[in-house]
C-alpha cells in the first residue's frame, strides 16, 4: 500500500530527481503476454469504425465461425494481452478480435482528458461491435479484462442488443480495492508532472528481482516499454480515476438478463475474489475460477481459460 504522496527524497515535486518513492514500482502490475507471435490465420490491422480506426489482432477459424468475440484489455494493457488465447479459441471455431482502445498502444488518441470518459470508451466498443457484425448481422460476444470489464459493462448498459453475451474477466462490481486506489493516485500524481519515459525509468529502477528482464520472454521486455510509451498519458490518468471511483452497477446489469460469465484467477490484487464471487451471484452468471492464475488468467493460464470461455460461448449458441 502506498505510504504517502509521490515525492522525491528531498520532498520536492516529482520530475526533479531520479530518486523517487519506492512505492512507485507497486503502482499497477502490468500484464505480460507470454509471447508476441500471432498464430497462423491471425493478422494485425486497423479496424475502421464510425468512431475512427483501432489497432486489432483478428484470428479466424479455418471454417465458418461459430461467433465473433471482441476482447477488451485492461489498464496499461493492449490487444497483445489476449495473444495466447487466439489459437485455442479460433481452433474451437470462434473469430477473435482483440483491440487496443483509443489512446492504448497502437490506437491513436487525443491529449484531452474528456476523450477518455467511460461513456466515450463504451461508445467506441459499440462502434467496434457494429463494424464486426456488419457482414453477419449477428451480435458479438464481448469480453472485458479488468478495466476492460468496467468499460464493457458500460457498453452493454448503453445498448444490450449489440451483444450476444458478456464475459467479465478479473473485474469487480465497483471500484478497485483501497490499496490499489492509493497506488492509482500515486501513478496519476506522477503522470501529471513527469513524461512517460521518466515514469517508466523510475519504475524500472525499482523493479524487484522477480520482475527483471531475465524472467521475461525474449522481446517482451522491449514490447512492454514500447507499449507504455505508445499509451496516451491522459488515457491512463482518466481511466485510473475511473478504476478508483467506479460505482456499483451490478443490479442494472442483472436487470438486462444478458447471458453473463464471470471469470477470474484464484487470487486477485485489484478486486478480492470473494467480492467477484458475490457479483457473479447477483448476476446469476456462470462463474469460473482458473486454478493457478492471478489477475490475468488470459496470460497466466491461457488454455484452461480458453476451455472455460469456449464452453460458455457454445452454451450461449
Amino acid at each position: 500500500m502506498a505510504r504517502g504522496p509521490f515525492r522525491d527524497t528531498a520532498g520536492r515535486a516529482p520530475g526533479r530527481s531520479r530518486t523517487v518513492s519506492r512505492d512507485l514500482y507497486s503502482l499497477i502490475p502490468m500484464s505480460r503476454p507470454p509471447f508476441l507471435t500471432l498464430p497462423a490465420g491471425a493478422r494485425a490491422y486497423r479496424l475502421r469504425t464510425a468512431r475512427g480506426e483501432f489497432a486489432v489482432h483478428d484470428a479466424r477459424p479455418a471454417s465458418a465461425a461459430r461467433g465473433t468475440v471482441l476482447l477488451v484489455p485492461g489498464f496499461t494493457g493492449s490487444k497483445e494481452d489476449f495473444i495466447a488465447l487466439l489459437e485455442p479459441l479460433s481452433s474451437a471455431g470462434f473469430r477473435l478480435v482483440a483491440v487496443d482502445g483509443r489512446g492504448q498502444h497502437e490506437s491513436p488518441g487525443p491529449r484531452k482528458e474528456a476523450a477518455y470518459a467511460q461513456d466515450e470508451l463504451a461508445q467506441d466498443l459499440l462502434a467496434q461491435a457494429t463494424a464486426l457484425s456488419a457482414a453477419t448481422e449477428d451480435p458479438v460476444h464481448l469480453l472485458g479484462h479488468s478495466l476492460g470489464g468496467l468499460i464493457a459493462r458500460a457498453a452493454v448498459l448503453r445498448d444490450p442488443g449489440a451483444f450476444a453475451s458478456l464475459t467479465i474477466m478479473s473485474s469487480g462490481p465497483a471500484a478497485i480495492s483501497a490499496p490499489q486506489c492509493a497506488r492509482i493516485k500515486l501513478l496519476i500524481d506522477a503522470l501529471t508532472v513527469m513524461d512517460m519515459e521518466s515514469v517508466w525509468q523510475a519504475m524500472r529502477e525499482l523493479d524487484p528481482p522477480e520482475a527483471a528482464d531475465a524472467a521475461t520472454p525474449p522481446g517482451v521486455a522491449e514490447f512492454l516499454h514500447q507499449r507504455w510509451l505508445g499509451t496516451v498519458p491522459e488515457q491512463l490518468i482518466v481511466t485510473g480515476r475511473q478504476l478508483a471511483a467506479e460505482p456499483d452497477r451490478v443490479d442494472e446489469l442483472a436487470a438486462l438478463r444478458l447471458r453473463t460469465h464471470v471469470l477470474s484467477g484464484e487470487s486477485d490484487y485489484a478486486w478480492p475474489v470473494p467480492l467477484i464471487d458475490e457479483m457473479a451471484g447477483r448476476l446469476a452468471a456462470r462463474r469460473t475460477v482458473i486454478d493457478g492464475a492471478g489477475h490475468s488468467p488470459n496470460t497466466e493460464r491461457a488454455h484452461p481459460t480458453a476451455d472455460a470461455l469456449t464452453s460458455f460461448w457454445r452454451d450461449v449458441g
